[in-house]
């Protein structure tokens, strides 16, 4: 889980690097060509293609539209927002997948674990600071971004054991690239690449790879509320990573924030265990943690 932390922030590391010489639709159509590649070619070797019409089914298509909002309004927040920032807000997703999953599929949660969700939402306000010195409306599309999230893994959850993992991570995959070919225009069209730019997005893309299959192999051999809390430590990578590639010194509130969505984090996971329910923050925790085009 560590290891796949590290793929991920280093993989948005890239991104932000890349924002600063194409916009974002040119960074989720290149990204997107590397990574539909790759995981395509993993699918074939794995025989996940052979029921390619799997696509087509109503929660897969549902998930593809979360991951689509989810990964536009994190793109474009990650070009204008510290990576930490973002990174603390996305921390407050497995509370969100927990209300969802009480919200729309009933499932029992306790006055507990709902006020460890108003408290963790308390410290994404705590970062996001409406109202205050320091606001950014990119902040609110770092919120939204867990929010199409949220809807993603809730749909996940309802496609079908049949439908293989790596036959939905193709289909994603695919999905956003065509995404980003729409965008482009609207986006301000196309900037011319260098080698090198368009070396470290293929490298972007294979950094996404290894987080997958790294989460893949931490839930197939770990006891999952176990594993889940380690997710936090993509927040150190952030930080680490903003503090030596772009300079940024993450301020009080920000700090106070993730502390607050942490704590809510780790105690829901502790009640999950606790009473033996199904445990829907520490499933957020799985393949479909972020937003990355697969």
């Amino acid at each position: 889980m560590v290891v796949a932390m590290i793929g991920f922030t280093l993989n948005d590391a890239i991104t932000k690097v890349s924002s600063e010489s194409m916009n974002m639709a040119q960074v989720m159509l290149i990204r997107g060509v590397f990574a539909s590649l790759f995981v395509g070619l993993l699918a074939w070797q794995r025989g996940a293609l052979a029921l390619p019409g799997s696509m087509l089914q109503p929660m897969v298509a549902v998930r593809v539209a979360g991951e689509a909002g989810a990964t536009v309004s994190f793109l474009v927040a990650l070009a204008h927002l510290p990576i930490a920032n973002v990174s603390a807000v996305l921390q407050a997703l497995p509370l969100a997948v927990t209300m969802g999953a009480a919200l729309v599929f009933n499932e029992g949660v306790g006055w507990r674990r709902w006020l460890a969700i108003a408290i963790g939402f308390a410290g994404v306000l705590i970062i996001v600071r409406p109202g205050f010195e320091g606001f950014s409306v990119y902040s609110l599309l770092a919120l939204a971004c867990v929010g199409c999230c949220a809807v993603r893994d809730l749909a996940t959850k309802r496609i079908p054991q049949a439908i293989p993992t790596l036959l939905v991570s193709t289909t994603t995959a695919l999905a956003m690239t065509m995404l980003g070919a729409a965008l482009l225009l609207p986006m301000g069209g196309w900037a011319p690449m260098t080698g090198e730019s368009t070396a470290f997005l293929a490298l972007a893309a294979v950094l996404v790879v290894i987080g997958y299959q790294f989460i893949i192999m931490a839930m197939r051999v770990g006891d999952i509320s176990f594993i889940a809390p380690f997710r936090y430590t993509a927040l150190l990578w952030s930080i680490l990573l903003g503090l030596s590639i772009f300079g940024d010194v993450p301020d009080l509130p920000m700090i106070l924030g993730a502390i607050v969505i942490i704590g809510s984090g780790l105690y829901a996971l502790y009640r999950e265990r606790i009473v033996g329910r199904r445990k829907t923050a520490a499933e957020s925790a799985g393949p479909d943690m972020a937003p990355d085009g697969i």
